[in-house]
């Protein structure tokens, strides 16, 4: 939750100067916050690729759901609609903008012994379509989607937990956006210590390939490098933290990832 109210201010003064402007936001920290309050142990698990996430049970669903879907969202929606702008708060099972796929599987790495292991995959999904109809009518009528990274899995008739770094990635390309900006807690990529400003998408694929991006900008690099590629002009990672961060994405302050 930190930096929330200055992404949110952000957002709603790019909507207000015309921006077409999807959030997608997460809200991890607050879910783990709920969990506890209900005596729900969060749990996460590491991939052999170094990728650390949440695995979610069925119960755990449910408080997500409760939070983001419904708290958070909600919130947020109300924050941008005092500074202005028009939100829509929704989750991917809304207007089946998002569809997902259960994983029923799961390949990770034993924390005691290092070694892979095969468990069940819980009630996380991995995005197999966007449904971009609904999201362009809002846009079109001047409205700010926010989507909780909820997603549908119809094959099971089950919500799912999806990646927000991967729902905001898969609806950009989709959209074939202009831009698509993550906000995260440092300035960009970092290397030795230094912020790479700039990467083309075979430059992104070799350092993740070359295992030199740390266990959490490892996912992001991975599904922004993605989304260039399916059409998005250019992804941006740079600070929630600072003033601004909508707007410094946009002017490319951060690290910028193109296509090549």
């Amino acid at each position: 939750m930190a930096n929330m109210d200055n992404i949110v201010a952000s957002v709603a003064s790019a909507a207000r100067r015309g921006h077409r402007l999807v959030f997608v936001h997460g809200g991890g920290d607050l879910v783990t916050e709920y969990e506890k309050r209900l005596g729900i142990e969060p749990r996460f698990v590491t991939s052999p690729q170094g990728v650390r996430s949440r695995y979610t049970t069925r119960e755990e669903l449910e408080v997500f759901v409760m939070v983001l879907g419904g708290l958070l969202n909600k919130r947020i929606c109300s924050r941008l609609a005092s500074l202005g702008a028009r939100p829509v708060g929704l989750t991917g099972v809304d207007g089946l903008v998002l569809q997902a796929e259960r994983r029923r599987r799961i390949v990770v790495l034993d924390p005691e012994t290092g070694r892979k292991r095969v468990v069940e995959g819980g009630y996380t999904g991995r995005i197999t379509s966007v449904d971009t109809g609904f999201l362009e009518k809002l846009l079109d009528n001047g409205y700010t989607p926010v989507v909780a990274p909820i997603a549908f899995d119809p094959r099971e008739a089950t919500l799912l937990n999806v990646d927000g770094d991967q729902a905001a990635a898969r609806i950009a390309a989709a959209l074939h956006a202009d831009a698509l900006i993550v906000l995260t807690d440092v300035d960009g990529l970092l290397l030795d210590g230094r912020l790479v400003e700039r990467l083309t998408v075979s430059e992104a694929r070799r350092l993740l390939e070359e295992g030199r991006v740390g266990a959490g900008m490892n996912r992001k690099l991975y599904e922004i490098a993605r989304a260039v590629e399916e059409g998005v002009a250019r992804a941006v990672i740079t600070s929630a933290s600072q003033p601004d961060p909508v707007q410094r994405g946009l002017e490319g302050r951060g690290t910028v990832v193109e296509k090549g």
